[in-house]
């Protein structure tokens, strides 16, 4: 049986008490926002006809638009365990996170595949974070074109070579990668460790460096404390 969103107490400013809200609306509120699903775009029939509903990716970019208007200077935070989807949400999601001013920080737990991973790398460089068991994939981008008829085969086709050159591009561009090298990558699918895409040039930070590196060094307990017990 499904829990449902969690949900804290939060005293909202000019409140005297506070009143319990979802977890994920104080979480915004501290301008870090969650991509957890696939991105991906539905279509709905009604009686009027179809819709096309896009909500992870208009929920996600329209907080960040939102949070750049708000506060133009402090960092967005985006954690990301998503298995991809699709390719024109996900761009839409990259793009924004070009345009807006603050800087994203980009956190992988879990995994980050696909056009997860895309979104991944747009972080502004040097905030881009795996946490040390996640798991990125990169691959080509794939469409939906053995449904279509024989003349929006090939013009899909063409629009896909067009759109994977782009994709290879701003891969090979942000990793240091040769475009070469990144287009061979993209055949297949590819699996790496958090310090593979490190290496990789995907992401800039491993989880432990950072504990490492702003944690202290002495243990937080000691054997002598419980020698009483």
């Amino acid at each position: 049986m499904p829990i449902g969103v969690p949900k804290v107490p939060y005293r909202i400013p000019g409140d005297e008490e506070a009143t319990w809200v979802d977890l994920y609306n104080v979480m915004y509120r501290e301008r870090t926002l969650f991509l957890g699903q696939e991105i991906r775009c539905e279509v709905t029939n009604h009686i009027t006809g179809q819709e096309i509903r896009c909500e992870v990716t208009n929920h996600i970019t329209g907080l960040m638009v939102y949070l750049s208007i708000e506060d133009g200077i402090s960092d967005i935070f985006l954690f990301i365990n998503s298995p991809g989807g699709w390719l024109i949400s996900g761009m839409a999601i990259f793009d924004t996170m070009q345009t807006v001013t603050p800087d994203i920080y980009t956190i992988c737990l879990g995994i980050a595949a696909s056009m997860a991973s895309f979104i991944l790398l747009g972080g502004e460089p040097t905030k881009r974070i795996a946490f040390p068991h996640a798991r990125i994939m990169l691959h080509q981008p794939a469409s939906a074109y053995y449904r279509a008829r024989t003349p929006e085969f090939l013009l899909e086709v063409e629009e896909l070579h067009k759109v994977r050159e782009m994709i290879t591009r701003v891969y090979a561009l942000r990793t240091g990668k040769p475009f070469w090298v990144v287009s061979e990558d993209m055949e297949r699918d590819v699996f790496m460790s958090a310090d593979e895409a490190k290496a990789y040039g995907l992401v800039d930070i491993v989880g432990d460096e950072m504990l490492d590196e702003h944690c202290d060094t002495d243990p937080v307990w000691f054997p002598e404390m419980f020698k009483d017990w």
